[in-house]
């Protein structure tokens, strides 16, 4: 038989494996091993909830985030949104959880059998903003955490599952949103600069700040503080349509809007305001009646303070012997709101000023009460300090502004009412003054020199009425339905009309009225 010699090959082994073979082999035991050591334990206590859809309620208790200092040593449960997140190596993140203007830290930390380093690992890619559930325990925090507004305890996870999570990128954080101008300079503009068009632009995530949170607590205040005192002085609450089919005030200033056949119903309009129907409330005998309603004007204004719609706060009643009745109640109506305002919500206004820092609005109080200067005397104190008499016909805006400035110096108030203004710069519905036709029985109310409040005694016997609407290029047919109510007699009466926006943008001192309308309209605006 044939013997190989040492120099020839012996005959190959076919099933033998191969080196790559043996390297794959030896890969997928690391990887075996590997899996094996990082069993996904706590796969059930993380991930994406499926879609709410109202499947089931199984009643468990929800905590929030203002509430969790009581709960310490206790298992909660709440709902957030995830306003930052911090990863500390494998083993650790922290979050900063948010619900609404109050926010916690909550810790995941890997544990046997609880939060596995996949769970910790999931929630560290978690994106800002992210709306989650959140199981865990309330623990004392070791020392206070300046980043949160419940500093005095965190909660340490152990669920978190996705209820709603972001899905396009960021134009702006919510932290950037809330930074102060000081914030930003200090940092030598590190931080972003988010201006108003790009808030506007992007008015959901604006809305979240703490800043934006506490303006709208604030601005349902200010209707509720308003709602209080005028239903405790007798007053009920109207809603009046803001459809109409004439101009309330003048043809130039309304929204016109296609209404069916014209030829039939005639033109419509949006309501500038619901003077005329206050008044045929008034005529109707409900004596007091008030209004919270949106109001348009179509007014081509791209200033600070002007909107094309906004919320009106106005107020009607009828007046026993003078309208100085009706500009005392209104005065009494503010001074309870600026009261309401600085007893009740310190907190929300001290974290405006957070962000917008402002002197403190100031009144007067005590027995020499609110300022109140006719409008010569307002003229007069605008000529000492230097503005030339014949520029005084009107008091314009620059005007106001300055004179709202000699007052708070000369008087140490923010808050003052003009009376008595000429009859040419009021509406065709305003009295005339019983001793100088010239002059009205009319009343503007002030703050910080920006005019928060029109009003005066109205027009209540019909012949006198139609000759004012004759006057300003009104014709009295166009407004039948308005003047009949004054035909069947109505009680004298007197009223005014309130910017809500305004008076929140100026006890602030937002600076730009924009910033106290939740969606702001104004002539380059109709989104979002």
């Amino acid at each position: 038989m044939f013997e190989p010699t040492a120099e020839q090959p012996q005959a190959q082994d076919l099933n033998a494996p191969s080196k790559n073979e043996l390297k794959n082999a030896g890969q997928q035991e690391l990887a075996a091993q590997k899996a094996a050591t990082d069993v996904d334990y706590a796969a059930e206590s993380y991930g994406q909830l499926p879609l709410h859809q109202s499947q089931s309620r199984p009643g468990k208790p929800r905590v929030d985030i203002v509430s969790l200092p009581s709960h310490v040593g206790d298992t909660v449960l709440l709902r957030a949104r995830i306003h930052n997140s911090r990863a500390q190596g494998s083993k650790m993140v922290f979050l900063n959880l948010r619900q609404r203007t109050e926010s916690v830290q909550a810790l995941m930390i890997v544990s046997p059998e609880k939060v596995s380093k996949l769970m910790v690992k999931w929630a560290a890619g978690l994106a800002t903003e992210s709306i989650v559930l959140v199981e865990g325990i309330v623990k004392h925090s070791p020392e206070i955490i300046k980043s949160v507004t419940v500093g005095t305890v965190e909660i340490e996870v152990t669920k978190l599952f996705i209820i709603a999570g972001v899905e396009t990128v960021l134009p702006f954080t919510v932290e950037d949103a809330d930074r102060t101008e000081a914030d930003i300079e200090v940092s030598g503009n590190q931080f972003n600069r988010v201006h108003l068009d790009t808030r506007l632009n992007n008015r959901v995530i604006d809305l979240r700040s703490h800043t934006n949170q506490a303006i709208f607590k604030l601005q349902a205040a200010v209707g509720d503080l308003f709602r209080q005192f005028l239903n405790s002085n007798g007053f009920i609450e109207i809603h009046s349509p803001k459809l109409q089919g004439a101009a309330t005030e003048s043809g130039a200033s309304v929204f016109q809007v296609s209404y069916f056949k014209v030829d039939i119903v005639g033109n419509a309009f949006l309501a500038q305001s619901p003077q005329l129907a206050k008044q045929m409330a008034i005529a109707a005998d409900f004596e007091r009646v008030y209004e919270i309603g949106p109001v348009f004007r179509a007014e081509n204004a791209n200033t600070h303070r002007h909107l094309t719609e906004f919320m009106g706060l106005d107020l009607e009643m009828t007046i026993e012997e003078h309208y100085h009745e009706v500009m005392e109640l209104l005065d009494g109506l503010f001074l309870s709101i600026f009261r309401g305002l600085r007893k009740k919500y310190q907190k929300e206004i001290q974290a405006v000023s957070r962000q917008f820092p402002a002197e403190e609005f100031k009144w007067r109080e005590g027995p020499e009460g609110t300022l109140k200067l006719t409008f010569k005397e307002a003229v007069d104190l605008l000529v000492e300090d230097g503005v030339p008499r014949e520029e005084l016909d009107d008091i314009k805006t620059e005007n106001e502004k300055r004179l709202g400035r000699v007052v708070r110096a000369k008087y140490e108030t923010d808050y003052y009412i003009i009376d008595k203004f000429p009859m040419e710069l009021r509406p065709f519905y305003t009295m005339p003054d019983p001793t100088d036709p010239t002059l009205s029985n009319s009343y503007d109310f002030f703050m910080r020199g920006e005019e928060i409040l029109s009003g005066a005694q109205r027009i209540h016997e019909p012949k006198l009425l139609e000759r004012q609407m004759r006057g300003q290029g009104i014709d009295p047919e166009s407004m039948r339905g308005y003047l009949d109510g004054f035909r069947l007699g109505c009680s004298p009466h007197g009223g005014g009309g309130i910017g809500l926006e305004r008076v929140l943008m100026l006890f602030l001192k937002l600076n730009n009225i924009r910033r106290a309308s939740l969606f702001p309209r104004d002539p380059r605006r109709l989104e979002p």
